[in-house]
């Protein structure tokens, strides 16, 4: 924030070679690859990075195992490869998960074909020797996971993914974007779009916290907006045979001892789908739903209907556990950028990602998913450079990414990860708090938790847990762009979801930090405030949408 002006004065004055519309995953990936490639490059977003579809996901980098269902074998084996490539980029964010999917009386997958599918899985998607499937017994899989309803039960697949969280992943991607040179603006939406003849020039942002209009002038503009990016379309009339074909999909979060599985468990669903259970820290949330949807992109709910199909499907498979939706503690709904496959539901569309190109210039991206990000931006920057090079000769070096640690004082390999945790377990557990947040802060931060750990001198005042959020956020403030408690609550340290409790108790101190760091008013204390009560409202489940 303090080089927000800055930032805002070099997006109207300078004559940018690229500029960026969105800023979640796909954006912030192709912001980084650009950049890396010398490109002069910036990116906007019209709300907070990553408030979209990018933290709204299942939150695991996957391999793809679904899409073998789908005979997508070159989509696997990609994902396969890519989730590989982030895992060694940001080993503290994307974490090895074992995931045991229950073969039943009846379901999916039989013994044969959940042996051979896991099997061509490993090999597709480069699967390390350690994390290779294996296949069990009933009494075997009962005996890691007795909660299963052995009635139906025949034996489980025992394979691995890798858990993330998504909306940390994109910060990341933007802040070594920065790092490269790459200008970054959240709360800065398009107005239109800016031609010189026939051909687009730029755009018209607006810069939220200020109320300003900026005119931003680039060569080339790439459309990222994910659910949005067929707004941008009709802003030059350039939607035609392709458009978006939009999918919810909510997950619900509940408290670990009303669900406590030991293991991330896929299993089927009565209607023939399959679903994730995920335990992590103090919760275990589950999803996903699988709809298509039409409502308003901005304000994407979580319906009772939703929630009790997912309550519904674990107590099919899970008999001893009685849940209610009064047991939810939070929720989240977000919507899939799928290209519109004409006569196929919304289970069976492909989320393979597609580019298209108006005839104005403007370049557009869409579907996909979180772990082909980084293809995904390799794809469109390729498709800028050799734009580039056929208009004025100019060159720009090949794609660098898989090469480019996320962090900038990255930890470099999963052991140095436990090392390192156990460094930081030590220096909370003297502070007075417990193994939780040591995981917690490292699985977030990485090594940047020793700075954040360094700022609760500021607030000694407070008792430990209260001190510690206090110093996160003095850490965001100064890191990480955020404007408003929703920002820092939601996408910068997922308590929304996963701690909500922790919001409720230390909201009004935060949002009281962020006033007194901010100047605000009483009336812009009180807006945040109201935004923030709102979120945690609606992350619950509405009997609408």
């Amino acid at each position: 924030m303090k080089t927000r002006p800055e930032k805002l004065s070099a997006l109207r004055s300078e004559q940018w070679e690229l500029l960026i519309i969105g800023g979640g995953i796909t954006g912030a990936g192709i912001a980084l690859d650009a950049a890396s490639r010398g490109i002069k490059t910036a990116l906007v977003e019209k709300n907070d990075f990553a408030s979209g579809t990018s933290s709204k996901s299942t939150k695991l980098v996957h391999g793809g195992l679904r899409y073998l269902k789908q005979l997508e074998f070159a989509l696997v084996s990609e994902v396969g490869r890519e989730r590989a490539i982030v895992h060694k980029n940001a080993p503290h964010l994307v974490i090895p998960e074992k995931m045991l999917m229950p073969l039943i009386k009846g379901g999916t997958y039989g013994r044969l074909s959940s042996s051979l599918g896991l099997e061509v899985y490993d090999i597709l998607a480069n699967v390390r020797k350690q994390d290779r499937r294996h296949m069990l017994s009933k009494e075997e899989t009962l005996e890691i996971e007795p909660l299963l309803n052995e009635s139906t039960l025949l034996g489980s697949g025992y394979y691995s993914e890798y858990r993330t969280d998504d909306a940390r992943l994109t910060i990341e991607l933007i802040k070594a974007a920065q790092r490269k040179g790459a200008v970054c603006l959240n709360y800065c939406p398009v107005l239109s779009l800016s031609h010189h003849g026939e051909m687009i020039s730029g755009v018209v942002c607006k810069d939220q916290i200020s109320g300003t209009e900026i005119p931003v002038n680039a060569k080339f503009i790439v459309n990222a907006c994910g659910p949005w990016v067929d707004h941008i379309r009709k802003m030059n009339n350039s939607i035609s045979k392709k458009r978006l074909h939009l999918t919810k999909g909510v997950h619900i979060v509940l408290p670990h001892e009303k669900l406590p599985v030991r293991h991330s468990i896929y299993f089927d669903v009565p209607d023939g789908r399959m679903i994730f259970t995920i335990p992590r820290g103090r919760t275990t949330y589950i999803g996903t739903t699988d709809t298509n949807y039409t409502g308003d992109l901005d304000q994407v709910l979580t319906t009772t209907e939703d929630a009790q199909y997912l309550i519904n499907a674990v107590s099919s498979t899970f008999p001893g556990i009685n849940l209610s939706l009064n047991d939810i503690e939070s929720s989240w709904a977000g919507i899939r950028p799928l290209i519109h496959q004409e006569g196929k539901s919304a289970s069976e569309i492909s989320r393979k990602d597609e580019i298209f190109e108006a005839p104005d210039g403007l370049i557009s991206i869409a579907g996909g998913k979180l772990t082909g990000y980084r293809k995904m931006a390799q794809k469109t920057v390729d498709l800028v450079v050799k734009r580039y090079e056929k208009a004025d000769g100019a060159k720009f070096g090949p794609c660098t990414t898989r090469h480019i640690p996320l962090t900038e004082d990255p930890l470099w390999s999963e052991e140095e990860v436990g090392y390192y945790k156990g460094t930081i377990n030590q220096k909370l557990h003297a502070l007075g708090l417990s193994d939780y947040f040591a995981g917690y802060l490292v699985a977030n931060f990485g090594k940047q938790s020793d700075l954040i750990i360094s700022y609760m001198d500021c607030f000694k005042d407070s008792l430990a847990e209260e001190s510690l959020i206090r110093a996160e956020l003095k850490f965001c403030i100064d890191e990480e762009m955020i404007c408003t408690s929703d920002d820092f609550f939601d996408r910068r340290t997922g308590r929304l979801s996963f701690d909500i409790v922790s919001v409720i108790r230390y909201k009004d101190a935060i949002i009281g930090d962020l006033a007194n760091h901010f100047h605000w008013t009483q009336e812009q204390l009180l807006a945040d405030k109201e935004l923030l009560e709102k979120k945690m409202s609606s992350v619950r489940f509405n009997d609408a949408d």
